[in-house]
């Protein structure tokens, strides 16, 4: 596949998940922690909610409202880390930041779709917009963490 054909089908998944997100939505259960996070220099804004069980995220849900790039980061976030231990989740949100910092990254880990977002390190004003519900679910994930310590 020639490098045009492989962007333009990295472009085709970012605005599939942009226009149909997956996991769209927030989570009413009363054990559930919701992170709200935005990027003052474009305006995006996000807000994650994650069940988090023994250590397991068993339900992820995001909302918000800003450019494709971060919306669709969002909704792929969602897919990658469902399931997921909260060690492993952590490590999959860092591999996600080299990759769209244009580091090096572990090939090893399953970031789905999200692979897409790669040529984002071409475009530096926007690796804020793909990371950031990254962040706000790793920021979430603390919260749960620290939860479950004082139970």
């Amino acid at each position: 596949m020639s490098f045009n054909n492989l962007d333009q089908l990295y472009r085709s998944v970012i605005m599939d998940h942009y226009k149909r997100p997956h996991n769209h939505g927030t989570l009413a259960d009363k054990d559930s922690i919701t992170v709200s996070m935005n990027n003052p220099s474009c305006g995006d804004k996000i807000q994650v909610s994650l069940k988090v069980e023994d250590g397991r995220i068993v339900d992820v849900k995001y909302s918000g409202s800003g450019c494709a790039i971060s919306q669709s980061s969002a909704s792929m976030m969602t897919d990658a880390v469902k399931g997921l231990s909260v060690k492993e989740a952590h490590e999959l949100a860092f591999d996600f930041s080299e990759l769209v910092q244009g580091r090096e990254h572990n090939d090893d880990l399953e970031l789905g779709d999200a692979e897409a977002l790669q040529g984002v390190s071409q475009y530096p004003a926007r690796i804020k917009c793909a990371t950031l519900p990254w962040k706000a679910m790793e920021k979430g994930l603390r919260e749960a963490t620290e939860n479950e310590k004082m139970k």
